[in-house]
């Protein structure tokens, strides 16, 4: 005997299960006994599966209710959120490096420009001895 029974919260793989279903036991008659037995052990041991898949997927959300299956569409949204604010927070971390170190390259070159020394004294290889013996006579 056949369930063609359908509910309005069928999805498309129990359509088509159930199909397959009638399709293979219309065709129940003509297999010998000793595979019928074997598939209808198979069937049995499927189906007890199957509800223990059923009894094992309850979730339970954030206002302490139980949900059977999964998330509404709104949910899955919101799950996004933390995604969204993990992307900015990097963006707006990289911008700050970025303007802090043009900062601190404009505030060298402003000291160049306004220093009494040519800029070229600078990569001068005794002018940078002269500053680290003046370093270590101010230390001292």
């Amino acid at each position: 005997m056949t369930s063609t029974r359908t509910t309005a919260n069928s999805t498309p793989e129990d359509l088509f299960g159930r199909a397959i279903a009638a399709r293979l036991n219309a065709g129940v008659h003509t297999v010998p006994h000793d595979i019928s037995e074997r598939l209808r052990a198979a069937r049995m041991q499927a189906l007890a599966q199957r509800k223990r898949e059923l009894t094992h997927t309850v979730v339970v959300d954030s206002g302490g209710s139980a949900l059977l299956g999964g998330r509404g569409w709104w949910q899955r949204a919101l799950a996004v959120v933390p995604l969204l604010l993990l992307t900015f927070g990097l963006l707006t971390i990289g911008l700050t490096q970025e303007e802090r170190r043009t900062a601190e390259l404009a505030e060298v070159d402003a000291a160049l420009l306004t220093d009494d020394l040519p800029p070229a004294a600078y990569t001068d290889p005794g002018f940078a001895q002269f500053l680290k013996a003046n370093a270590a006579a101010a230390h001292q």
